[in-house]
């Protein structure tokens, strides 16, 4: 079995059943308990899981797609409004990975525009929209979250331009870092705010500070942030101290 395939079972495994056992996990997969230890080292380095005494549990930030999805939809959809707004007809727009960046698409539908993605959501939900030029970033694919990773994505990024980039997270901390729960996404994050003339981040009120242990980038980096409801405390004198835009209920 690819460990690829070994870590998404492992993961469906903690996520369904709680906490397990490294022989519980071995019986399982049918693999050694040296090789559910090594792979276990891998997910908790990738911030997919935590080990404990004999065995892990799942970090909650980086449920599959499907999921996550189905959370705070209400949230995301306001957000996904106002990032809109921001967008003329004729620009190009780089659209992230994740749910946020997917209800998005939904509202760019029928507009004049060019959307570059790693996002397969995004892809499925404007393939069909002939007003709009698509353009799907090749790499490796990342099925549980529906996304592209890899030098191959990075390559392609460095080769483009786009005026507007819409950036997801999985939490924002008190000093306006940005953060992620994978590490794999991080560089194509990076590459893909290198890519872009302006970058607005999409963060609903959960992301502050949500989770998330590698650093995307600091507030200097963004030109707007857009949330459901005014950030909490000194959150929003630390974005305007950067000349970052906040759009906010």
């Amino acid at each position: 079995m690819l460990a690829e395939r070994r870590h998404q079972l492992i993961l469906r495994a903690l996520r369904s059943g709680g906490p397990a056992a490294v022989t519980d996990l071995s019986d399982q997969l049918g693999v050694s308990p040296a090789t559910i230890r090594r792979d276990l080292v891998r997910l908790e380095e990738e911030g997919l899981l935590t080990r404990v005494h004999g065995g892990a549990v799942a970090e909650e930030g980086d449920q599959p797609f499907a999921e996550v999805a189905q959370v705070r939809v209400a949230a995301k959809d306001v957000i996904a409004a106002r990032a809109a707004s921001l967008v003329e007809d004729g620009q190009s727009v780089l659209l992230d990975i994740g749910t946020t960046a997917y209800r998005l698409a939904r509202q760019l539908r029928g507009r004049r525009l060019t959307v570059i993605t790693s996002n397969l959501v995004v892809y499925e939900e404007l393939v069909d929209d002939e007003g709009i030029e698509l353009v799907l970033l090749g790499g490796m694919v990342r099925r549980e979250y529906r996304s592209l990773v890899g030098f191959l994505t990075e390559d392609n990024l460095r080769q483009l331009h786009a005026d507007w980039v819409f950036l997801g997270t999985s939490g924002v901390r008190p000093g306006g870092q940005v953060m992620d729960t994978t590490v794999v996404e991080v560089p194509v994050k990076r590459a893909m705010i290198a890519a872009g003339e302006r970058v607005a981040l999409l963060a609903d009120a959960a992301k502050f500070p949500g989770t998330g242990m590698a650093k995307v980038c600091g507030p200097e980096d963004l030109d707007v942030v857009v949330t459901d409801v005014p950030p909490a405390g000194g959150m929003r004198a630390v974005w305007e101290d950067a000349g970052v835009r906040v759009m906010a209920g």
